[in-house]
């Protein structure tokens, strides 16, 4: 499907993460930054104010590895699935959009899973003392398991004393050891979001 540029050449692309489908930030393209995009697998874009294609990451090193690449149905916007690598707003947060104008109601974000798992990462590369995840990462497997194991039984027990806010603090800590172990064993989230994805197709159809 052909990209309609408007008259300035440009096209406004918006990047979300691949993951959680968090919004990132919103930019622009050229028919070059577009190209580019396409045939790198990183994401390009064109700074209006200096007149210039851009890679991004290129300065702070806060790549865009693109995933997937779509337009909308009129074909004049285009969308960026991508592994943001660090934080996509110059200001150092996570997304540009992060001023709320007005909330209507509080919905929690499952972008937190992916910052827990991120965080984990981060221990691993730069240790920080006292760090209960880098006290697992450095026993190893066989401690990140037992621990699995007695959060699973403190998950069962909440359960059967029909207790849900405990029982949802307790799938919490199930869920965190759980990264943890991924972590040690260099599984990455979406291989699960993969084997989930697929049982998900398979379901469908068998019509369940």
């Amino acid at each position: 499907m052909a990209i309609k540029f408007n008259s300035d050449g440009l096209v406004v692309a918006l990047a979300v993460d691949a993951y959680t489908n968090e919004v990132l930030m919103q930019a622009y393209m050229n028919r070059e930054a577009f190209d580019l995009t396409l045939s790198t697998g990183k994401a390009y874009y064109y700074s209006r104010s200096r007149g210039k294609l851009w890679l991004k990451g290129e300065t702070s090193g806060h790549f865009q590895k693109v995933i997937e690449v779509l337009t909308d149905c009129d074909s004049d916007c285009v969308l960026l699935r991508v592994v943001q690598e660090g934080a996509a707003c110059h200001t150092g947060n996570r997304s540009c959009f992060y001023t709320s104008v007005k909330e209507f109601e509080k919905i929690p974000n499952i972008a937190v899973l992916q910052k827990d798992i991120n965080t984990i990462a981060s221990r691993r590369e730069s240790p920080v003392l006292g760090s209960y995840t880098n006290y697992l990462l450095d026993k190893g497997v066989e401690k990140i398991c037992k621990k699995i194991g007695e959060e699973a039984s403190e998950t069962i027990i909440a359960a059967m004393k029909s207790d849900n806010e405990e029982l949802a603090c307790e799938l919490a800590d199930l869920y965190y050891h759980t990264f943890v172990l991924m972590n040690d064993r260099g599984l990455e989230f979406s291989e699960v979001l993969k084997v989930l994805e697929q049982r998900s197709l398979n379901e469908r159809k068998r019509n369940y």
